[in-house]
């Protein structure tokens, strides 16, 4: 069974930074296509980046671009969300989620089968 683990939310001040970590058990990580998502009350889970698994394919959404990056590290079997300049309207819990399906990267919640438990992130004004 895979299990996805995040750390690394918390309470910050507009403009500052976080990094999240999500550290995948269970499975081959190396194989897997990576997404952190995240969402507010109200609203749907979005993709705010996802990483295939060769790591040659990188999607950001518009409103992150250029402030976050993700990054995934085979040999800890770990994905990463380093979050800078970040804005209150990031508030959210924030998940990763895993696709263990062989296939092209993809930025859709249906397309991953493996969810951590979520993390929440407060960016305070």
């Amino acid at each position: 069974q895979v299990q996805l683990v995040e750390s690394g939310g918390g309470l910050v001040q507009a403009g500052g930074s976080l990094r999240l970590s999500c550290v995948t058990s269970g499975g081959t990580f190396s194989n897997y296509n990576m997404g952190w998502f995240r969402q507010t009350p109200g609203k749907e889970r979005e993709c705010v980046a996802a990483i295939s698994w060769s790591g040659a394919t990188i999607y950001y959404a518009d409103s992150v671009k250029g402030r976050f990056t993700i990054s995934k590290n085979n040999g800890v079997n770990t994905v990463y969300l380093q979050m800078n300049s970040l804005k209150p309207e990031d508030t959210a819990v924030y998940y990763c989620a895993a696709d263990s399906t062989i296939k092209s990267w993809s930025k859709h919640v249906a397309e991953y089968d493996y969810w951590g438990q979520g993390t929440q992130v407060t960016v305070s004004s």
